[in-house]
């Protein structure tokens, strides 16, 4: 029989594994959304062998699972640099790798939706590379890009549920706890999944209020 006394008396350790679950995605979103527009600039250079080192980083992390990715960071990059990662780092770091490739290709994505008319139409007027980019090209892309970026951004949230692998106590992990303390795993993992879902239908929400500024912005 499902019974939550026991489990609800937890809420406040649920809560903070969900601030927590918060906290490594939105750094991770941050910081590979930086790392995105260096890939970027990479697929977008005129040396070949950049390009093909930004194309190439972009395949790998498409292309593999984020809990190898997660495993990689955690286990075998200490040994590269020298440096005990903690695991909450490690885990924000693996998240941003992930998340760089996806946003690279967002990006990438959203300026073929620019015409290529307005770069010529800036040169013609004498406009600087950067001021082109900054006046004219970002304010369109970032428009077009929201919705998409914005789902990476939940997706980042439900993949971070990997994390515990590494025993970062995010909002999966703590239900796990939580689990081994009640005997309720029914009761553990729902009210994980309502807090799941309560953060991704409030970032719906967010894209279509984002949504409808940017079609105000454009009228």
């Amino acid at each position: 029989m499902v019974d939550f006394s026991r489990t609800i008396a937890f809420l406040p350790q649920f809560l903070t594994g969900a601030g927590i679950t918060l906290a490594v995605s939105a750094l991770g979103f941050a910081l590979g959304t930086v790392i995105g527009f260096g890939l970027l600039a990479c697929r977008r250079s005129r040396w070949r062998t950049v390009r093909f080192i930004g194309a190439l980083y972009t395949s790998f992390i498409r292309g593999t699972p984020l809990i190898v990715q997660i495993f990689v960071v955690y286990y075998v990059l200490p040994g590269l640099v020298g440096l005990d990662l903690p695991p909450l780092l490690a885990g924000v770091l693996a998240l941003s790798f992930n998340s760089a490739a996806f946003v690279a290709e967002i990006l990438r994505a959203g300026l073929t939706r620019i015409p290529a008319g307005q770069y010529e139409a800036a040169k013609a007027l004498g406009l600087k590379p950067a001021v082109t980019w900054l006046k004219i090209i970002l304010p369109q892309l970032f428009r077009i890009i929201i919705p998409p970026m914005v789902n990476e951004f939940t997706m980042l949230v439900k993949a971070s549920s990997i994390l515990s692998v590494i025993t970062v106590v995010e909002l999966t992990r703590t239900a796990q706890n939580i689990m081994n303390v009640t005997y309720r795993p029914v009761e553990a993992f729902a009210v994980a999944a309502a807090l799941y879902f309560i953060v991704l239908f409030a970032c719906s929400l967010l894209v279509r209020r984002l949504e409808r500024q940017a079609e105000r912005a454009r009228a």
